[in-house]
């Protein structure tokens, strides 16, 4: 058998360093075989990460420390901390708020009930007590200014619309706002109001209304029902004080008014009883049958006073009648007439005149202090238990009476 020759290629001389010499025949695929057989040295030695440590000097893996750059932080800025001194300053302050208030809300609770029983009031007043801090005030045992409003105080026949006093430098009595067993008022200054709104229902019960009249006098008008007809009625009131702590009302310039016929002023003085008013008067001179029958009375002629020979003359003759009867003075004269004794000797006139004898009857038998107490009115302030309380002046406004309280050392809770 013949041995096949291989031949090899003999490279060309060249200057340059000799190549390495691959030998024929060596299969690469071997030598890639042998290396996926033999793993490496650092697996062997029991490196399982898979790398390969180039610097064996390098310093062991450590977690990192962060409490260290927060303490630098916390140095650096300091912001945490001022949050929290902040916080909690607020958080204190505002707990000592709301036992300061919860405090000055029970203790003028507390003086309201006081007040309602010792001034004997049908509804507690409205207690206010001023300053801030209240729990300083208490521990001093003193407050500042106090303030004080009691509506609806029954008076009489009226009742006070309000009442208000401003109270200053206090005096307590006690150790804290569940221990004030009573109080020293040194000065307290007031108001009293009295409506004409209450006044219009109480005392004219929808039929007359109250104004202000001038700065001390309230004027009534309205309607009353007399002998079976409403007539309009007037009164003028003054306004006056009534000893230390009470108020009065004195009535006059009383007038019913009868429609526009006449007008009745109860009394006995010169300008009471029942007179023509002018327009009636007027209207009666031109009609020469009616002031005839006026003429021809002699209790009216005599009050006149006309001679009787002039009203004799006027009585005949036309002419010298409407002279008469036409003067000024004659229709003055005319109104100042009371007719209230010739008309009930005379019932006729009244017919003539336009008057029901009936509702004369009822006039006659009204009385001056009947009328006037359907305008009268009083009131007196409480007692304190202890102190000086005194009303000042007095005056009349749009809204109503108004007063000035004044009082010193007042004594309360003992």
């Amino acid at each position: 058998m013949r041995t096949p020759h291989i031949q090899t290629h003999q490279p060309a001389q060249s200057d340059g360093p000799p190549a390495e010499r691959v030998p024929l025949g060596r299969n690469p695929y071997d030598e890639l075989a042998s290396l996926a057989d033999d793993p490496p040295d650092d697996l062997l030695a029991g490196d399982t990460t898979g790398t390969r440590r180039d610097d064996d000097s390098e310093e062991p893996w450590a977690p990192p420390n962060h409490r260290r750059g927060s303490r630098r932080r916390n140095r650096a800025t300091g912001l945490p901390t001022i949050v929290r001194f902040l916080a909690w300053t607020l958080t204190l302050a505002c707990l000592v708020t709301l036992a300061d208030r919860w405090a000055l809300l029970y203790a003028e609770h507390k003086a309201s009930e006081r007040l309602k029983d010792e001034l004997d009031l049908a509804a507690a007043p409205e207690v206010r007590i001023a300053g801030f801090p209240f729990l300083t005030q208490l521990a001093a045992r003193r407050l500042d200014s106090v303030q004080v409003t009691v509506p609806d105080i029954p008076a009489q026949r009226v009742t006070l619309t309000q009442v208000t006093a401003d109270a200053d430098d206090i005096r307590i009595d006690g150790d804290g706002p569940t221990a004030v067993r009573g109080a020293l008022v040194r000065r307290m200054h007031g108001r009293v109001l009295l409506s004409f709104a209450d006044m219009n229902r109480e005392l004219g019960a929808s039929q007359v209304a109250f104004t202000a009249h001038g700065p001390g006098g309230v004027r009534a008008r309205g309607s009353l029902r007399i002998g079976g007809r409403d007539l309009r009625v007037r009164a003028d009131t003054r306004i006056r004080r009534d000893g230390d702590r009470g108020i009065a009302a004195s009535v006059d310039g009383m007038r019913l008014d009868i429609g526009d016929l006449a007008t009745y002023r109860p009394g006995t003085g010169p300008s009471e009883g029942l007179h023509l008013t002018r327009a009636s008067a007027r209207r009666l001179t031109r009609e020469a049958e009616k002031i005839k029958a006026f003429l021809s009375i002699p209790e009216i002629v005599h009050r006149l006073g006309v001679p009787d020979g002039a009203v004799r003359a006027a009585l005949h003759d036309e002419d010298r009648l409407h002279r008469l009867t036409g003067a000024p003075r004659f229709l003055h004269r005319l109104t100042r007439v009371n007719l209230v004794d010739a008309a009930l000797a005379h019932p006729r006139l009244l017919e003539r005149l336009g008057l029901d004898l009936s509702l004369l009857t009822a006039l006659t038998k009204l009385t001056r202090p009947q009328i006037a107490d359907r305008f009268s009115f009083a009131f007196r302030l409480p007692k304190p238990p202890a102190g000086d309380l005194r009303l000042q002046r007095v005056s009349v406004g749009k809204d109503g009476i108004r007063a000035d309280v004044s009082a010193s050392g007042l004594l309360l809770g003992h």
